[in-house]
């Protein structure tokens, strides 16, 4: 039963994405969405590691929590980049 709310509601999803006017639009926004979502996890990283994101400059000086906080972000910010290319 549980499958199928969940088959359920990926087909509304998906439903309401075909309905888009624009595809573009919604392609730009999932992007977007997982830009912020990488985004959030960089921002607690930092904060995990006791600074302030955006304010520590990625040397070699730098802590290794930070260098760390900071591959991880290019990495999800590379699975993001897949998006962009969906056909349209």
């Amino acid at each position: 039963m549980e499958q199928k709310k969940m088959l359920m509601s990926l087909l509304v999803a998906a439903l309401l994405l075909l309905q888009q006017p624009n595809t573009a639009d919604a392609i730009g926004l999932t992007y977007g969405a997982c830009q912020a979502g990488c985004a959030a996890v960089v921002v607690a990283c930092y904060a995990a590691a006791g600074a302030t994101f955006g304010t520590v400059v990625a040397a070699a000086a730098a802590p290794p929590a930070i260098l760390a906080c900071n591959a991880a972000f290019g990495s999800c910010s590379a699975m993001c980049a897949p998006l962009l290319a969906i056909p349209l």
